[in-house]
C-alpha cells in the first residue's frame, strides 16, 4: 500500500506561500484508494488555514488520531469538528487527564486538551479509546500505550498532573502510528513522550518485524537530557533507516545534531513537507 504523509501543522513553515507555523503537530495521511486520516490537529490556529492553502480537503477525513492529550496536538480538534462535522477520534483512555507544565519560576501552565469531552462530543466527536496496540484501517496500526523499559529514556521531567508538582505526568497516553508500506514500516510520531527506543521496541514486538523505512514527527529530544539524546542517536545509527523527518519537539539543537551525524537520512519536516512510501 502507498501512503502520502503531509505535515499540516508544525513549528516552522516551508516554501508553500501563505502557510503558517505554530508550536504543534498535525499530519494528513493519504492512501491510494482509501479515505484520508488525520494524525493530530496542532493547537488550532493553523490547521484549517494550512489545509486550505495546500488544497487538502479535511471534510473527507472520517478518522482522527490524537496521539496524546496535550493542547499542541489536540487544540485543532474543535475547529475541525465545527467546520467539517462528525469524526471518529482514536486515542488513549487517559487523553483527558489534567496536564500542566510548571516553570522554574513556579508559573503553572495548563497544557491539556483545551475542551472537555462533553464539548467535543457535542461538536461531533465519537471517541474510540484504547490502550492496546490495534489496527484501525488496512495497513495502519496504533501503538497504544508504550511500555517504558529502556533505562536511558527518562523523558520530560517538567510535566505534572497538578500545579504543586506532586503528581508527575508520565504521559501514558502517548502513542504513535505504524504504516505498512511496500518499502517497510513507516512510523508517525506525535511527541514520542514514551521515547523513540521504547516505541521502536514496542512496534517490533507487536508487528514481528524491524524493517523501519522512515520515521516522521516529533521525537521530544529537545526536552530530554543529553544522555538520552546521545543514546537515541546510537539507536538510530544502528538501524537501516532510509529517512528521518524530525520536527516539532525535536528542537533546534537535537535537529542540528541529527543532521550532522545522519546527513544522508535526516530532513526537517516543516509545514508542507511530504513523505511518500
Amino acid at each position: 500500500m502507498t501512503f502520502r504523509i503531509t505535515v499540516l501543522c508544525e513549528n516552522t513553515v516551508g516554501p508553500i506561500s501563505g502557510t503558517l507555523g505554530e508550536h504543534g503537530f498535525s499530519a494528513l495521511i493519504e492512501r491510494s484508494g482509501e479515505e484520508p486520516l488525520l494524525f493530530d490537529t496542532g493547537q488550532g490556529m493553523t490547521l484549517l488555514h494550512n489545509a486550505r492553502r495546500m488544497n487538502k480537503d479535511l471534510a473527507s477525513v472520517q478518522k482522527v488520531i490524537i496521539s496524546h492529550g496535550h493542547s499542541d496536538h489536540s487544540g485543532g480538534l474543535l475547529p475541525l469538528l465545527q467546520e467539517n462535522g462528525h469524526k471518529r477520534i482514536y486515542s488513549h483512555p487517559s487523553v483527558f487527564s489534567s496536564r500542566y507544565r510548571v516553570k522554574d519560576t513556579g508559573e503553572c501552565l495548563s497544557i491539556g486538551i483545551p475542551q472537555n469531552r462533553n464539548t467535543l462530543e457535542a461538536a461531533g466527536a465519537l471517541f474510540d479509546l484504547s490502550a492496546d496496540f490495534r489496527g484501525i484501517a488496512p495497513g495502519m496500526f496504533l501503538t497504544g500505550e508504550v511500555p517504558r523499559t529502556v533505562p536511558f529514556e527518562t523523558g520530560d521531567r517538567g510535566l505534572f498532573g497538578d500545579c504543586n508538582r506532586q503528581q508527575i505526568d508520565t504521559t501514558p497516553d502517548d502513542q504513535s502510528l505504524v504504516l505498512e508500506t511496500g518499502r517497510g514500516l513507516v512510523l508517525v510520531l506525535g511527541c514520542c513522550h514514551a521515547g523513540l527506543a521504547n516505541t521502536l521496541e514496542h512496534v517490533a514486538h507487536n508487528m514481528g518485524r524491524r524493517d523501519i523505512h522512515a520515521i516522521i514527527g516529533g521525537t521530544h529530544l529537545g526536552f530530554c537530557g543529553q544522555e538520552q539524546v546521545d543514546k537515541t542517536i546510537c539507536v538510530l545509527k544502528n538501524m537501516s533507516l532510509h529517512k528521518l523527518a524530525a520536527s516539532h519537539c525535536t528542537g533546534f539543537a537535537a535537529s542540528a545534531r541529527l543532521s550532522q551525524v545522519l546527513p544522508k537520512i535526516f530532513q526537517p519536516a516543516h509545514v508542507g513537507y511530504t513523505l511518500e512510501a
